[in-house]
């Protein structure tokens, strides 16, 4: 039996790794697999920042990487947790009654998608305030560049 509440924490606090994917579909998910590659991608951007500064290029195009997959799988952890109970068991417990316990709703199902809701808004918009900062002041740099 799959628990809605289990796994809209998973795919809060273990998304970026595939987690939640694991727990649902099992180790053969292909998505699973997949989610640490955006995730890893994403470190090695912030790792480059720490090295070498703002101005590496390369790092302003990895770190919005790594913000948009936690932020979708914020919002995957919402959509589980927003689930109905009939929906949830016929999807993902389907030898159960529509409104067995593990697809209900309780508090901390109702923490998970307010936590997520806080977190993967705050991460979506630094990772787009970042990336459109560093675009633009990167267009600016090289119309100085064209100017001189």
């Amino acid at each position: 039996m799959k628990n809605k509440t289990v796994a809209a924490w998973l795919a809060f606090l273990g998304g970026p790794l595939g987690l939640h994917r694991f727990y649902l579909y099992g180790l053969g998910d292909w998505i699973g697999w997949l989610l640490p590659i955006p995730t890893a991608l994403g470190v090695y951007g912030i790792q480059r920042v720490q090295q070498w500064g703002q101005d590496d290029q390369l790092s302003w195009m990895l770190i919005p990487l790594l913000g948009f997959t936690i932020a979708g799988c914020a919002l995957r952890a919402i959509l589980y947790g927003l689930m109905t109970p009939e929906r949830w068991n016929a999807r993902f417990n389907p030898a159960a009654a529509p409104d067995a316990a593990p697809g209900r709703t309780h508090w901390f199902t109702v923490f998970a998608i307010a936590t997520s809701l806080l977190v993967g808004t705050a991460v979506l918009m630094a990772s787009i305030a970042f990336s459109f900062q560093r675009y633009f002041e990167y267009q600016i740099e090289e119309a100085r560049k064209i100017s001189q």
